[in-house]
């Protein structure tokens, strides 16, 4: 099996072998994969992390021997960037790698880790050595650095994340891997039956039944902060208003709806911790 290693900061993952083609999500820094196919400059890759699919351009991608592969997946990699933002530091050279929430940090140890026996040095402010206590007080903390990132589809990052990618990456510093998509993350967890039942940490997920009452299509995810607050990423990270109808957009006015508007019908909502965890 032919693997590979993200060295930059993201990768774009594509429908097809094109820039122009749909982004689908995004390979982060230090992350693997398989190499399933090529094509002229592209490369189809299996993301060893979510199991994601997609093209890269291979330029952008560094192979890995079976000799590196293994001793990269047998150090510790239990750190994880807990900042939208930050920057690592090559010891060798001394160059800037601009890292993003949810890179992973092999063999990390008190601000340094090592990624294919080059040692990086990171603010450890900007590191979450071992997953956060899902906790309200937690949750509110991390999201807030998150608000206002602008939507992007595909994107798992913060100049830009879709709703799935931005559940993906907060839930992941609390040390809950989920899938990539609303759609498979709904299939996930535990089902809670009504708001009413909801605590921090709980998504969210809403469908267009009210457009297509024949079928149900998860759509949309978002992040419970309470029974009545809801941070998601549409159109940028925010906080809005949640209810048994759904989500209530305040700023979304016109003549008909001067207060705001309802946006997305809720579908269900899943529990991934233990609930002894968020209370």
């Amino acid at each position: 099996m032919v693997r590979g290693i993200a060295l930059h900061s993201i990768i774009p993952l594509r429908s097809e072998p094109a820039e122009s083609a749909e982004q689908l999500t995004q390979m982060l820094f230090a992350e693997t994969c398989d190499i399933a196919e090529e094509k002229d400059r592209w490369k189809r890759v299996l993301l060893h992390g979510d199991g994601q699919s997609g093209w890269v351009d291979a330029k952008m991608l560094t192979p890995l021997s079976n000799q590196e592969y293994s001793a990269f997946r047998a150090s510790p990699r239990e750190a994880l960037v807990r900042l939208p933002l930050t920057y690592a530091v090559s010891e060798n050279n001394g160059q800037t790698i601009p890292l993003t929430a949810g890179t992973r940090l092999p063999d990390y140890r008190e601000g340094r880790f090592k990624v294919l026996g080059v040692p990086f040095r990171i603010d450890p402010q900007a590191v979450a050595p071992a997953p956060l206590l899902l906790t309200p007080e937690n949750l509110t903390e991390t999201i807030r650095f998150f608000l206002n990132v602008p939507y992007l589809w595909g994107g798992k990052n913060a100049l830009g994340m879709d709703c799935s990618g931005f559940s993906q990456v907060i839930m992941s510093l609390f040390g809950i891997h989920l899938p990539r998509n609303a759609s498979e993350q709904a299939r996930e967890g535990q089902e809670v039956q009504s708001l009413d039942e909801a605590q921090a940490g709980d998504l969210a997920f809403f469908d267009h039944a009210d457009l297509h009452p024949a079928r149900t299509h998860i759509s949309h995810v978002g992040i419970l902060l309470d029974k009545e607050r809801i941070v998601h990423c549409s159109g940028r990270v925010k906080v809005e208003r949640i209810d048994s109808r759904g989500i209530y957009a305040a700023e979304i006015r016109d003549k008909d709806h001067p207060t705001g508007q309802y946006t997305h019908h809720p579908a269900c909502i899943r529990r991934y911790a233990d609930s002894g965890k968020c209370r």
